[in-house]
């Protein structure tokens, strides 16, 4: 399953069949899935995200495991805020907001805590890893 978007399709089957739940690199971490539209296609977009809580919001990473530039669903996310997430066995609309520092670099630690794999994302780069605070809409 070499086709990142084959990889995606496997964890989102695997997270809606067991309850948000999912095995392999992602087994005993907390996961979610971003729905976005496409900042030039318009169209949906779903990527399942590690994040960690920050009170009532849930947080996720433009790691993209460290490549040099952001992943696709940031800009998708900086063209619509308003995106859907479903975590566990719900799903919402949350507004998506970049976290400025330095909550970005507190809520990056708090990634690193969880999941330390995370720590290694931001050596293997020269550019600041945003974290994208999702907050549900009321």
């Amino acid at each position: 399953m070499s086709n990142p978007n084959n990889w995606n399709q496997a964890v989102i089957d695997e997270f809606r069949t067991n309850s948000g739940k999912v095995g392999g690199a992602f087994a005993g971490n907390t996961l979610l899935l971003l729905h976005t539209v496409g900042a030039k296609s318009g169209q949906e977009r779903i990527n399942p995200l590690a994040c960690v809580a920050d009170g009532e919001r849930l947080v996720i990473f433009a790691s993209k495991a460290g490549a040099p530039t952001n992943p696709d669903w940031y800009y998708n996310i900086l063209a619509h805020p308003l995106v859907t997430v479903e975590f566990g066995t719900e799903q919402f609309q949350a507004h998506a907001a970049i976290a400025p520092e330095p909550e970005r670099t507190r809520l990056y630690h708090q990634m690193v805590e969880m999941m330390p794999g995370f720590a290694g994302y931001q050596q293997k780069t020269t550019r600041v890893i945003p974290a994208i605070t999702l907050t549900r809409m009321k």
